[in-house]
């Protein structure tokens, strides 16, 4: 597995190519601007895009999706939940000039489903609270967390639709549960690990 980040538009989002090095397959998580460059980035890679993933709706974590699964071809997945897309339209500014509102998606999973690429497979995980169709992605010693957790920090829960209760429950239960070593890649920021994040972000110390 070969994983790629790119940070795009005006918030700094983290998109990320992930790519089977057996299969030359690789899945885009959260493209949010410059869907050109992303498509460029995994053909120099030597990957053909067949996935795109949201790990929630916000605009900041969508906005290219649109004009990728144009240029592939690529199958768009995404949380059952519906959310209103006049709510994510009045965050579309967050995700520059280039935003386009998804299409309706290929596909929608639950928690416990899973997505593979190639000869990857990663679990989906509901994590809903700083979002309600936030999920996310566990496989191979990685865990793509959205704006779950952070390095440091957790989502915010101070949007319309975001739950605390949902946001700490998705947090303590579920990705707490996974191995100290997990490699936690998020939404926005630098790289941490489940481990750490369990011994030193002060939201979760009460844990």
């Amino acid at each position: 597995m070969i994983i790629e980040t790119m940070v795009l538009g005006p918030t700094s989002s983290n998109c990320f190519i992930v790519g089977s090095e057996k299969t030359k397959e690789a899945m885009v998580i959260d493209p949010s601007a410059e869907a050109q460059m992303v498509v460029n980035t995994a053909t120099e890679m030597g990957f053909k895009i067949t996935t795109i993933v949201a790990t929630h709706s916000h605009a900041d974590h969508i906005g290219a999706i649109s004009d990728i699964r144009d240029i592939t071809g690529g199958a768009y997945i995404k949380h059952a939940t519906w959310r209103d897309p006049e709510t994510t339209m009045r965050w579309a500014h967050l995700a520059g000039p280039s935003f386009k509102m998804p299409p309706p998606p290929d596909r929608t999973v639950d928690g416990g489903d899973t997505i593979e690429i190639g000869d990857l497979s990663f679990e989906v995980i509901h994590t809903p609270g700083h979002c309600p169709d936030g999920l996310s992605l566990y496989g191979h010693g990685v865990v793509f967390s959205g704006d779950t957790l952070f390095n440091m920090g957790i989502g915010r829960y101070d949007f319309t639709d975001s739950v605390y209760e949902d946001l700490m429950n998705s947090l303590k239960e579920k990705l707490m549960a996974l191995p100290d070593e997990t490699i936690v890649l998020s939404g926005h920021g630098p790289q941490t690990t489940i481990g750490y994040e369990r011994k030193h972000n002060r939201f979760l110390q009460s844990y």
